[in-house]
């Protein structure tokens, strides 16, 4: 029973690593906040241009197997 503790204990702490403390919890949240406000600025921008790129790059595709 003792092993299977161990064997518990010591496959979960590597997870712990991963979750910030309690106390730098509402710096983590609050950066993690301001990045997504700045990354939508860019994500709202380059989504058409992404997505006209492709269209074209697809029509010239289906253009070129039709021939």
């Amino acid at each position: 029973m003792i092993e299977l503790f161990f064997a518990v204990a010591f496959s979960a702490v590597p997870l712990t690593l991963y979750v910030p403390p309690i106390r730098s919890l509402n710096i983590f949240v609050e950066t993690v906040e301001q990045l997504l406000r700045c990354c939508a600025v860019y994500t709202l921008t380059a989504y058409p241009r992404v997505r006209h790129a492709f269209s074209r790059l697809f029509n010239s595709a289906f253009r070129l197997l039709r021939l």
